[in-house]
Parts: C-alpha cells; structure tokens; sequence
C-alpha cells in the first residue's frame, strides 16, 4: 500500500470555541456541532482521509483479535458471574504492538499481481488511530459486541446439557452463524435511523473514542496536569492488581452480606440478605466483575438510565417479590426457593425434564400429567414476566419519545440535513444497502434449509423462524434506539 502523500485535515470548528463564544447567530455554527453534550467534549471534529488503514498490521492484529476474544469470552461464559473480556483489552496491547510492527516491518513495497500499477507495503507509516479502530473492530466482533458470546450457543448449550440430546456441528454451526449475519443484515439496514441521527449517540462508543484519544493524541506539555494517558495507565495497573483480591485471594469480597453474617442458621435471613442467592438486602461488592456482569459498566450509561433502573429494581426484588412470596404465598412459592433458575416438582422436587420429552424431541403430554406441572421460583417466574412486559413498554416509549424522530428521518433520508460527524464520513464510499439485502435474503434462505431439513435437531419449523423474522423487523428499530440513547438493552427481547 502507498503512502499517499500529506492531504488537507478536513476541519469544523471546534466546539468546545462554540460554547465559549454563544451569543450571536449561530444557524451555521449550530450544524456543525453536535447536539449532545457528551458527544461535543468526546468526539473531535476533525479527520485526516489520507491515513492508511487497510494495512497488513491491521488485517493481522484483528483477525487474531477476533479470533482470541472469541474463545476466551466463551470459556468464560461459563462463569456464575460471567467474566467478558471488551474490546479494550485489546485496544490496550494492540497499542505498542502495532508501534512496534511499524518499526520492525519492512517499507519495500510489491506490486499486486493483477492490480496493474497498485502497489503494496507491509509497513506504509507509523501506527495510526485509523488501523487501531479497525483492529478493535474486529475484536469487538469476538466479544459478540460486548455480550461476550453468541446468544445462539446458549440453545446448543441446553440441547446437549439440559436435555441431553445430540446436535451435530453442521447444525450447530449453521444456527450460530444464521442468527448473528441476520443481525448484521437489520444493523446495515438501520443504519440511517440509528447511527447517522446526531441523537442517537451510543454511550458506550464514546468511552472507547476517548481511550482512543488518549492513547493517540499528544497532551500540550506546559499544561501541568496529569496527562491522560498516565492517568489510565494507573488506573489499569491498580484494577489489575485489585482484581487479583476478589478473584484470586478472598473472593468472598464478591458479595458480602451482614445478614447471612448475624443469622447464619436462619434460611429467612440467607433468602433476605444474600447477595448470590437471595434478594441481596444489605449486600455489597468489592468485585468490579460482579458490577458489571449483567448489566454492563454503569460509567458509560447515563444516570437517568441507571436511576431508572434501580428503580425497577426496588419495585421489583423489595417490594413485589417479597410480597408475592411472603405475603401472598402466590402459586404456593413458600415451597420452592425464593430466588433459583431451576424447575420444581409441586413437592419442590428438581424437575426432571427429559422424562417430559419423547425420542422426537416433543413433550409427552402423558408424561406430563404423571409428574405434574412445572414450578418456577418466585424471582425467575416474576423477572420473567416483567421482562415479558418491557416488549410492550419498549413500543409505546420510542413511539411516544422519538416517534417523530424517526418520521422525520424516513421522510428526509435522502435530503435532510446530517450529523456534523455522519457528513465527515461522506467522503468515504459508503456499503451500498443492496448489500445487505442481499445478506439478509441469502442468511434467511440458509435459515429456512436449516428449519426445514434439520428439524429433527434444532426443533424450528419454518412458519416459526418466519415469526421471528417479523418480530425481528418490528423490534429491532426501537430497541435499538433505546440502546443507543440509554445503553440499556433488555436480554428478554
């Protein structure tokens, strides 16, 4: 690859210049700046589109990335308190790697057989913030985006462990793969909606923008403060070395609870106060992998979303629950434990579901009746249903609060006016949306010939999957918006 030669820096003024001087008429300041705050102080305004970045470090670094994040988060997976290894990781030791191939690979550039004159070069410049994107591009693909493995190998998961069956790898493999390109097909898709409006501005991206700038951008060094980058340094080393603490060395400090403490022997108390296996009152963590397991980091989400989610969770584990269990008694939940993922007979007996299920993988109703109906605990049947009930709550919230947005946006797609940073990307040629049709009708057609000759192995018949394709298309829009303006997304849907 050539190394083209010093371009103009494309440039809009800078926004932090914008605020200071608010006063006068600023129609033209106004579209060149972002409308969210977070996103004026994180994101620059500028862009450089002569940097190189199809580069071999960064096809070799990230697919290796991809490649490693991929097995060690699904190892993980595993975990009671699932343990995902994000992109930053990557972006941390892929820094003075990528530097030092940029040193040590040879500049002699080769002709591509083919490509007439083009030309290219294992070491075009130094190390760019363009190539390190890309790279932890590729390794955010092998953390399935932050939710660390695919949500399909939960289902092969329980075929095999939970009820015992066989599926082979083809089958397997088709179904992982089918159900994570669709989503790349509704993600391209949506992309007018949910990436380019200026309002739809990712929280979590941002954090990664910043620690890109941080380990890029060179601080003024008459500026007396701690520089950026020393400062994440020592915050990396302090975490890693806390980690070792609760995840190595007492890792009782993963949840403390001074109830069960007191009241060892009371099973009211460990059901109240236990942070594992009960409601949780009065328990804590000095485990920041606890923290974050489920519902991801709280720094990168906005604190009305966080205030909002603690209030769920009041209403729910200290108010619903305990009235459901101890008051009510409802459905008899005194006999079962208040908080368990498991099945229960009516005599709070384990479950035995693979008496319930024939040779074809179909319930035997006669089975059914001779052991009884299933029983849930408390805490997994109301979460259930609650997570249940978000799906309607999901379309009335971005119906009533960005309904208009989204009217305005399909009725100005091609004309209206863009995000300061949208607009900086039109200088790159742009996937056609032709392109993702056709993945999303090729993945389906994969799809159906799974649902239809494999059935006896992932059990989907093929009016089934094309329910899901319709649930897909109508509730991916909305969840999308809520994810990219809250950075909450609801596992139930």
């Amino acid at each position: 690859m050539e190394i083209q030669a010093p371009h103009p820096i494309t440039k809009y003024p800078d926004p932090e210049k914008h605020d200071a001087t608010s006063g006068g008429n600023h129609d033209v300041e106004d579209d060149e700046i972002s409308p969210i705050e977070q996103v004026r102080l994180t994101v620059t305004n500028t862009d450089d589109p002569t940097l190189p970045v199809w580069t071999f470090r960064m096809w070799f670094l990230g697919l290796f990335s991809c490649a490693l994040l991929s097995f060690l988060n699904q190892f993980f997976s595993y975990r009671t308190e699932p343990l995902i290894i994000t992109q930053i990781t990557v972006q941390v030791s892929t820094l003075p790697i990528g530097h030092f191939m940029a040193s040590v690979l040879p500049k002699t550039q080769f002709g591509i057989p083919g490509f007439g004159s083009k030309r290219f070069s294992l070491n075009p410049g130094p190390f760019n913030m363009k190539e390190h994107v890309l790279i932890c591009i590729f390794a955010n693909a092998g953390s399935a985006f932050g939710n660390g493995s695919a949500y399909a190998i939960g289902i092969v998961n329980i075929i095999k462990a939970f009820y015992g069956r066989n599926i082979s790898f083809l089958a397997g493999w088709l179904l992982i793969i089918t159900t994570q390109v669709l989503g790349y097909g509704w993600a391209g898709l949506l992309r007018k909606y949910v990436v380019e409006p200026a309002h739809m501005w990712w929280p979590s991206t941002l954090v990664q923008v910043s620690l890109f700038r941080a380990l890029h951008e060179k601080d003024d060094k008459n500026d007396r403060r701690m520089t950026r980058a020393k400062f994440f340094l020592i915050i990396l080393i302090c975490s890693f070395v806390w980690y070792l603490v609760p995840g190595y060395l007492f890792t009782t400090l993963t949840s403390i609870s001074w109830i069960c403490w007191i009241f060892s022997k009371s099973v009211t108390a460990q059901q109240i106060g236990s942070g594992l296996r009960g409601l949780g009152l009065g328990a804590f963590t000095l485990d920041w992998s606890a923290v974050a397991s489920f519902l991801f980091s709280p720094l990168i989400s906005p604190f009305f979303a966080i205030a909002n989610v603690f209030v769920g969770y009041v209403l729910i584990i200290y108010i619903a629950i305990p009235v459901a269990y101890w008051g009510l008694d409802l459905y008899n939940a005194s006999r079962f434990p208040i908080f368990s993922s498991h099945l229960f007979t009516a005599q709070g007996q384990k479950y035995n579901i693979t008496a319930i299920v024939n040779d074809k993988f179909e319930i035997d109703l006669a089975k059914y009746e001779e052991q009884g109906r299933i029983n849930l605990s408390m805490f997994f049947a109301l979460t259930y249903g609650f997570g249940f009930a978000t799906i309607a709550s999901t379309m009335t919230h971005v119906a009533l609060f960005y309904g208009r947005e989204i009217y305005d946006r399909y009725r100005a797609s091609h004309t209206g006016k863009e995000d300061i940073h949208t607009r900086l990307m039109r200088k790159y040629k742009d996937i056609p949306s032709w392109w993702f049709y056709a993945l999303l009708a090729a993945t389906f057609v994969v799809s159906l010939v799974l649902c239809i000759f494999l059935n006896d192995q992932v059990q989907m018949p093929w009016w089934g999957l094309l329910f899901a394709g319709a649930m897909a298309f109508i509730f991916t829009l909305p969840i999308s918006i809520i994810t990219a303006t809250t950075n909450q997304v609801n596992q139930f849907i």
